[in-house]
């Protein structure tokens, strides 16, 4: 069985173009249960490229991905799903019509019969959010377009993590929301790898990086410039490995960083 700190996503050698435009350079990347790792990088490094890939948006042209360390092939977002991959998008994707129990079960509702077990649907909404020690929703019957901008993450990443899911991957959870409402959330994503999945955190806020996660991944113009543990690294470290592929010793070879100017 496996277990915190065991490798459940692995990716190795993955390259990936759009035409003549080389995205992503034989790209390493691994994500372990019960970690927060941290995928960070400036723009146009390839970081949602990459995230797309992963889910199973974009096809890779070459590399391996493994699960629970098996070869997978992930031609889909179903694939994705059916492994236990989940990604939170900015956008969130959330129907602001909708109450939190109609927007957690959207698309995958529960049936009895031909009517919707809407009982047994608001029972695990509930359990999702008391797992994660949410206690900032008043109700699961609140329509979402009455909830703040962390109450409205919360929901999409409780959502994420009601399908069984391993690896849940955020994608700037942060970016558009206030002081409390970031640290409510960073805090959500810190008990989501306590409660054993595996986080893939993106983010360009290195305060909210070094907060929460366990390792970092960098990457510069398409190429991982350097896997650490947060501990290992300060903030101006990761810093110049993203806008320059090396710090010190660490990062790419002075040449191979010089290739992607």
């Amino acid at each position: 069985m496996a277990e915190n700190g065991d490798p459940v996503l692995r990716v190795t050698g993955l390259n990936k173009s759009f035409g003549a435009v080389h995205v992503l350079h034989d790209v390493d990347l691994t994500v372990r249960l019960g970690e927060v790792m941290a995928l960070v990088g400036d723009n146009g490094a390839g970081k949602s490229t990459l995230i797309k890939c992963v889910a199973g948006i974009h096809p890779i042209d070459s590399g391996r991905v493994e699960f629970e360390g098996r070869p997978v092939r992930v031609a889909g977002p179903r694939d994705a799903a059916a492994l236990g991959i989940e990604v939170v998008y900015q956008d969130l994707a959330l129907a602001d019509n909708l109450d939190i129990v109609q927007n957690m079960f959207l698309g995958r509702e529960r049936r009895r019969g031909i009517v919707l077990d809407e009982a047994s649907m608001e029972e695990a909404a509930r359990r999702t959010l008391a797992r994660l020690s949410v206690r900032t929703v008043r109700s699961v019957r609140q329509r979402v377009a009455s909830l703040s901008g962390g109450q409205r993450q919360t929901v999409a990443i409780a959502k994420a993590a009601l399908w069984e899911s391993k690896v849940v991957i955020l994608d700037e959870p942060t970016a558009a929301l206030g002081v409390a409402q970031t640290r409510q959330v960073l805090g959500l994503v810190r008990r989501l790898a306590d409660t054993g999945h595996a986080v893939v955190l993106i983010s360009h806020n290195m305060n909210d990086v070094f907060e929460v996660a366990d390792r970092i991944t960098a990457l510069y113009l398409g190429r991982v410039a350097a896997d650490v543990a947060r501990s290992a690294v300060t903030h101006g470290q990761v810093v110049e490995l993203i806008t320059a592929g090396r710090s010190g010793d660490l990062g790419l070879t002075p040449a191979t960083a010089a290739e992607n100017i």
